[in-house]
């Protein structure tokens, strides 16, 4: 599921806009398959901030992550440098991503969503008696 469409992307931005950051083959339309891998990567980011606190992926996308997913894609699309708002927008995207993961912000998910399960228990392992021993060697070690 992603968290943002090209229609959220269109909202935001416009489609002239669009066309101008996501036109790589200047024919007048913005190329789809580049639209995709920013939202993709955009789905990425997030994922990478929030899933150490939520099961991914997320049952429903709250509007506060679609709007991150679309503040990401939109800067990522951007190559050459994105205008000041768009770059604000961004990085405050990503500071209140980081604040999901250290848990000053609780998104508000589905109650069936529940958080990974982190646990602090001791990894116990039992190992087979080793088949060849110092002692067992003894005659066959050069000095």
């Amino acid at each position: 599921m992603t968290y943002a469409t090209l229609d959220d992307l269109i909202d935001r931005a416009g489609e002239a806009e669009l066309r101008q950051i996501a036109d790589r083959d200047r024919d007048g339309v913005f190329d789809a398959s580049v639209i995709a891998a920013a939202l993709s990567n955009a789905d990425d980011t997030i994922n990478g901030y929030i899933g150490k606190k939520y099961a991914l992926p997320l049952a429903s996308v709250p509007p506060i992550v679609n709007g991150w997913a679309v503040s990401i894609a939109r800067y990522t699309l951007h190559r050459n440098g994105a205008p000041e708002h768009v770059a604000q927008d961004y990085k405050d995207a990503i500071t209140a991503l980081k604040d999901v993961s250290r848990g000053l912000i609780t998104l508000p998910v589905d109650a069936g969503a529940e958080p990974p399960v982190v646990s602090d228990a001791t990894v116990m392992a039992v190992h087979p008696a080793p088949v060849f021993t110092p002692t067992k060697l003894a005659g066959w070690r050069s000095c």
